[in-house]
């Protein structure tokens, strides 16, 4: 599904507009009764009180449209107009007049005016902002948004939160309304994924108002929401006549005394996800705990007790994950460093792979085109330095991509993979895994997807989705606290049946 910015969502409207012929007024009354026709349904009657803020441009239009189909149902409506210009949509005059003719008592605010009386267990509708909010807010709409925050009322947003921008600023905590449910129109926006302004919305859903299909389909869009359907659309299905050879040969290198776990979990990750062959490459330490915890595991040893300090191996791996528990011995740097002088091979680096690199910049140099990085916030911020906010990263690491040819995994509540110009937003995965070796098992499962021939990217979509929804099954029956990484890659199997179901 498409993420849509607001040149594009505007394009859109228009083409509507032109190829249905149709005036702007009736694509907002469209939009509205979608509004409405959710919130009857939640609301079925009832006598709670519905507070309906207002802006002066379209999304406020919305907001009036809304109060009066809600009026004509017999709701109790109050409806505030936060008149923060002289500048009004044609739109929002329109459909201002029509709710004039119920002789409704409108509310208008202005910088003097006092706030609003709310009832506790009333219903709010935030209509004040919409996607073209380019500007600082006033310090007395602020004044109004942390009434709302503080009113412990059920939020509503029409299409994203008054006070976020779509996409050049993070507001802080007290500088936009934060919601309960948000009704977006047609297309998500990135707004909803990001740390800094997802946490403005607990739940969104998106309503059809009928904006122009051939248009939706064949606009480009830099992002793209990857739910179950786009990532069916990357699975390869196993063929009858294959053999384990057809599936790859996955080397795993990493580890060091008292992180051999990371490597086990990498491991597993790489085999559950459907490499055919898998074998590890680790400090002599790691030999017992590797043999012992998991059979189906094939095992090398550095000469060395503890770190690893000399990457020798003889067989021919089809791509190479590593990093995971490896440390940053100063030795371990320079069997590190040597390795990539010498590797031809795809590879997969996470953890102190990433930790490494980002201390000797210049072994970025030596990547293999379309190599995969799975940083977590931390390890992204020692590669490219401090960011100013959600947006910044994002373009941050567009250029990094391009620079090195790289794919990168942005690992998070909602994990982002970006390649050059594009970003794969990813659909699934909560709040229990949040869990040490979670990102280990993500490691396997992209490493082992590009042993059985998946391009670079298309591993790192696909696996990032099957490792959350993974993670997904697994917490309906361990809960959120009990999750743990060897959870979320025993349930990588049911992940590939939830996919194919």
């Amino acid at each position: 599904m498409k993420i849509f910015n607001a040149k594009e969502i505007y394009d859109a409207d228009k083409i509507t507009l032109e190829r249905e012929q149709i005036s702007a007024d009736v694509l907002m009354e469209r939009a509205a009764l979608q509004i409405f026709k959710w919130l009857h349904n939640y609301l079925k009657g009832s006598t709670s009180p519905i507070y309906i803020f207002c802006g002066v441009g379209n999304n406020g239009g919305d907001g009036l449209v809304l109060a009066r189909h809600l009026i004509q149902y017999g709701y109790r409506v109050a409806v505030h107009i936060v008149n923060f210009s002289g500048n009004r949509s044609k739109e929002f005059s329109m459909n201002l007049d029509r709710l004039k003719e119920l002789n409704l008592n409108l509310n208008f605010m202005e910088e003097n005016s006092s706030l609003p009386q709310l009832e506790e267990g009333g219903i709010i509708v935030d209509a004040i902002f919409g996607i073209g909010l380019k500007r600082d807010v006033d310090p007395w709409i602020i004044k109004i948004f942390q009434e709302i925050n503080k009113s412990n009322s059920f939020v509503l947003y029409v299409d994203i939160p008054s006070g976020v921008f779509m996409d050049h600023k993070v507001p802080d905590a007290n500088e936009a309304i934060k919601c309960n449910y948000l009704l977006s129109f047609q297309v998500p926006k990135l707004l909803f994924f990001l740390p800094g302004t997802g946490v403005f919305l607990e739940r969104w859903e998106l309503l059809d108002i009928g904006l122009d299909k051939e248009f939706l389909l064949h606009a480009p869009s830099n992002f793209l929401y990857i739910d179950k359907a786009e990532a069916f659309s990357l699975y390869r299905p196993r063929q009858k006549y294959s053999h384990k050879g057809t599936y790859g040969h996955t080397l795993i290198i990493g580890g060091s005394y008292g992180k051999i776990g990371a490597v086990i979990l990498a491991s597993k990750g790489c085999l559950y996800s459907g490499s055919g062959l898998v074998t590890a490459f680790v400090p002599k330490c790691g030999y017992i705990p590797m043999q012992t915890s998991f059979p189906e595991l094939m095992v090398l040893t550095d000469e060395y007790e503890t770190e690893i300090q000399n990457i020798m191996f003889d067989l021919v791996p089809s791509v190479i994950g590593i990093g995971v528990g490896m440390g940053t011995a100063p030795k371990t740097v320079k069997a590190f460093s040597r390795f990539l002088k010498n590797n031809k091979t795809s590879l997969v680096i996470d953890a102190d792979g990433l930790n490494i690199l980002s201390r000797n910049l210049d072994l970025l140099n030596l990547l293999p085109p379309q190599t995969v990085l799975t940083p977590h916030p931390k390890e992204l911020e020692r590669i490219l330095g401090k960011w100013r906010n959600d947006f910044d990263k994002l373009e941050r690491v567009k250029e990094f991509s391009k620079k090195y040819d790289c794919v990168v995994v942005i690992k998070g509540a909602h994990t982002i993979t970006v390649y050059k110009n594009k970003g794969y937003v990813n659909a699934t995965g909560n709040p229990g895994m949040a869990t040490g070796g979670s990102g280990d098992v993500l490691t396997g499962v992209i490493t082992g997807l590009i042993a059985q021939e998946y391009p670079p990217l298309d591993a790192a979509i696909l696996g990032v989705y099957l490792h959350g929804s993974a993670g997904d099954i697994a917490v309906k029956e361990c809960g959120l606290q009990a999750l743990i990484a060897t959870d979320i890659a025993t349930y990588i199997g049911k992940a590939y049946l939830n996919l194919l179901g």
